[in-house]
Formats: structure tokens, sequence, C-alpha cells
């Protein structure tokens, strides 16, 4: 078994062949989820993310990620229930709804998607946040997803990139609010040619030279602990590989690839983990540098170590689920369509809002934190 090369993959270790008839069926997955997520965020998303918020985040969040991990809920459905992916997990069992930081590598473009398998059951898949290049919200409909859910967008370019996350950060120092906030610290996804010349740079300046990862940035990460330490419970080490061939989105969609995906998780107490800058980065970097180790031995043995049994989606539950998602988008599809002019007005307006806000980043402030801003700058200064 080989660990994955996303540029080199031999099209002949695909899993099952792209035949026509999973060509159609992917066509007819991308339009479902397309179509979902579409009325769910123009129904859901302004009461849930934009009206409630202006009475409390707190409960805005709550809403928001309980509506919107029914349609996350779509995409381990779709991984293990329907393509029949092998989802096996190692290392230490996670406690449940747990605030923590997940430090995760980056081999191609799905590894993120994955991390849904696990939250999903660990009671935290509509609370998960990603840190991710700000190119990806430009994404027709998902973009707006990505807004509403409060995913971190980056330039990946520190000066410019500092305040943003900072000013991100700050947000999410709730301690009452659930909280799986996924870092790839490689800041890129993998490939031998972006090897090469980590491994360059490494050997330059001292650093280990690393094979099956790239070497970390760490100073989105110790911005991280900065910010979130004192909320946070646990930092979470994971490491993800796959059988044979790194997957695509699309091979997900079509259904060939990949056949298992392997995942192993370190849960590093947040009281463990240093407090300086400099020894946060030189942790990140041994964290690393085990985690390259760990995929070197996949790459040998086909498994990682210290496997565990967690719980097998069910599918019952998973097929009651996707029958409520297209219950509800069949309701709001008449409701666009073929119900009152009123519902075609608020969808238009929904979709100005939603447009106008990912592009300008904007997000409501609750009505009373704002009035209490107003009056602090409003307050006569006593000599």
């Amino acid at each position: 078994m080989d660990v994955c090369r996303p540029l080199k993959c031999d099209r002949n270790l695909k899993h099952r062949p792209l035949t026509p008839f999973r060509v159609v069926r992917g066509v007819i997955c991308l339009v479902v989820f397309l179509s979902t997520a579409f009325m769910f965020l123009v129904y859901f998303g302004p009461p849930a993310a934009v009206m409630l918020r202006f009475l409390s985040i707190h409960f805005s969040r709550k809403a928001t990620s309980f509506l919107f991990a029914l349609w996350l809920g779509l995409w381990p459905f779709l991984f293990e229930k329907i393509n029949g992916t092998k989802v096996v997990f190692y290392g230490d069992s996670l406690p449940v709804r747990e605030r923590a930081l997940i430090l995760a590598n980056h081999s191609t473009e799905v590894d993120w998607m994955y991390l849904w398998d696990l939250a999903l059951r660990k009671g935290c898949l509509g609370h998960i946040k990603y840190i991710l290049k700000s190119s990806l919200m430009k994404l027709p409909v998902l973009g707006w997803g990505f807004h509403i859910l409060e995913f971190v967008p980056l330039e990946r370019k520190w000066e410019v990139d500092e305040p943003v996350l900072r000013r991100s950060l700050s947000k999410f120092t709730d301690p009452q609010d659930p909280l799986w906030l996924a870092l790839f610290p490689e800041g890129t996804d993998f490939s031998e040619e972006k090897s090469k010349s980590s491994q360059k740079f490494a050997a330059e300046v001292g650093l280990p030279v690393l094979t099956n990862v790239l070497l970390p940035k760490t100073r989105g990460f110790c911005a991280c602990l900065e910010a979130l330490r004192d909320s946070l419970d646990a930092v979470y080490d994971v490491s993800i590989a796959y059988k044979n061939c790194c997957p695509s989105f699309l091979d997900n969609a079509f259904g060939v690839d990949p056949s298992e995906v392997h995942i192993h998780v370190r849960r590093i107490q947040i009281r463990n983990i240093p407090t300086s800058d400099s020894d946060a980065a030189a942790w990140l970097i041994d964290t690393f540098q085990l985690k390259d180790q760990l995929l070197s031995n996949f790459k040998a043995q086909g498994h990682f170590p210290n496997q565990i049994a967690e719980e097998e989606l069910s599918f019952e539950k998973c097929l009651l689920n996707f029958m409520l998602v297209i219950s509800l988008t069949a309701i709001f599809f008449y409701l666009t369509f073929f119900s009152s002019f009123y519902f075609k007005i608020y969808a238009g307006l929904a979709c100005i809002y939603l447009a106008s806000a990912t592009h300008l980043k904007f997000q409501p402030m609750p009505v009373l934190g704002f009035v209490r801003t107003l009056l602090s700058f409003q307050k006569p200064i006593r000599e």
C-alpha cells in the first residue's frame, strides 16, 4: 500500500472503474448537494445566522449548527453508505463535544471533508470550522455556506492574514460554544514538487527534512493558541491516509475512490502545549516529524497503530436525515417557484444578502452588544 501522491496517482489504482452509470450517479449527487445547499442557505441562513444573531451569537450558533449539520450529514452518508468507503480510526478515543484545535495533514483537496466523519460521531458536525484559503469563499453557493458557518478565509500572506485571523479567533473564545477549529499547518495540499521545495528549505535552515508532509507553518498555530488557549480543552493531532490513491472531489462524487480512509488521532491536553511562541512552534515541528514517521509506517504496513472501534454509522439514521433534507428542499423549491410572489422576493433578497455578506465578510453584531459598545464610546471621560 502506497501513501498517496496526488499528482502522481495512477488511474489504474482507482478502486472502482468510472462507468457511464457512475458518471450519471455523480452528476445526480452534485445536483442534489448543490440544490439542497442552496435552499438551506436561502431559507435557514438569514433567520438563523442573521436575525437570531441580532439577539444572541450563542443561540444563533446553536441554531445554525443544528440546521446545517443536517446538510453536512449527507457527506458521511455518501462516503460510507453509498460509496462504501471504509473509514478506520486509530489512536485516542475522543470525548463528545469537546472544544479542540485540530491539526491535520493535507494530502489532497478532500482531507477536510473526512473530518466530518469523525465530527459526526462526536456530536460536533455542526460545530467544526476550518481555516481555509480565501479563494474557496468565491465558490458558488458553497462560499455562502462557509461564511454562514464562520470559516476563516486567509490569503496565505501573514502580513495580510494576521489581523484577519486574530479578529476571527476573538469571536470563538466563548467556552459555552462547542468548537472544533481545523487547521492545516502545511498551508497547502501535498505534492512532490512542493515536498522538494519544503525539504530544500528545511535543510537550509536546519529543520527536520520531512518526506510525507510539508514543513508546517507555525505562526497561525501560535496565534490560535494565544487567542483560544483559555477556552480549549485539547489539541487533536490528526493524520489521514488513503489506500492506494488520494481521492479528488469528483472521485467521491462518482464513487470511484477511495476504498479506505485511515484516520489516526492523538489527543493532547491543552495544558501540555508550551505557552511561549518559540516553544509552541518547536512543538508543532516535532509533532509533524512524528506525523511524518507515522505516515511512513502506514506506507510500509498499510495501517496505523492502535486501531479503535468507533461507532458504525446507522444506515437508517443517515437515510432518515437524507429524506428530511430532501423533503425540506422540496418544500422550499415549491415555495420559491410555485407559491406566493413574496417567497420569490424573499429568496432574491436572501441571495443578495448572502452574496454581499460573504464578499464583504460581514457578520451581524447583537443589538445589545452594539448598544453597549456605542455607549462606551459616548461615555464622558472624567478628569
